[in-house]
């Protein structure tokens, strides 16, 4: 598999030098990193190409990296049926970047450019419906970023009175946030057989 896959990383590299920016081959999967302009029309190629034929996109997603310049990495999961491969595409963003749609190329991509745009905010210019997924209306902030707060910034509640769902901002007390990181049966009052680190805590 790694040699057909070797061969494979390539031919591609020889045939769209200009697009490819590196390749690797790791636990039997070619990951490749490309330029971000040149994404739909190497996107274009992967699929139209006799010896790749990467008809099938599987799946979008992105890596916040926080830390780092760009931000995040695009991940795009293509599988070609034809000739029983997979390929993985990495595209480095900034977060003031703007992706390319891959929505004229494979327009299965519609609904995982907006899940992306939902949880990290990232932007796609052509996008047919660029709006929110899985978030409710007037959701705040992009969920999968490192930076957003587990608790969120609001939460929603049914209220009798006003028989109505209110939204309120999220209001927890200190002690709620603190954590001793012990499993529930470290933090039970009986140990259980075998329990050793139950014992050693005692003693």
């Amino acid at each position: 598999m790694t040699e057909a896959l070797t061969e494979l990383a390539q031919h591609i590299e020889l045939k769209r030098p200009d697009c490819v920016v590196s390749w690797d081959i790791a636990f039997d999967e070619l990951t490749m990193s490309v330029t971000q302009a040149s994404l739909p029309s190497f996107v274009e190629f992967l699929k139209t190409d006799q010896n790749c034929r990467f008809s099938t996109l599987v799946d979008i997603t992105a890596v916040d990296l926080p830390d780092r310049d760009p931000r995040f990495d695009m991940i795009y999961h293509f599988l070609s049926m034809y000739q029983n491969h997979r390929i993985r595409l990495k595209v480095g963003v900034r977060e003031e970047d703007i992706v390319p749609s891959l929505t004229d190329v494979h327009p299965s991509a519609n609904w995982f450019e907006r899940e992306v745009f939902d949880m990290f905010g990232i932007l796609f210019s052509g996008h047919p419906d660029l709006r929110r997924i899985l978030t409710d209306y007037g959701f705040r902030g992009y969920p999968l970023r490192k930076d957003f707060p587990t608790t969120g910034y609001t939460e929603l509640r049914y209220d009798e009175e006003q028989k109505r769902v209110v939204y309120e901002p999220v209001n927890l007390v200190q002690e709620y946030r603190q954590f001793d990181f012990m499993s529930p049966w470290e933090g039970a009052e009986y140990i259980l057989p075998g329990d050793d680190k139950a014992e050693e805590a005692k003693g």
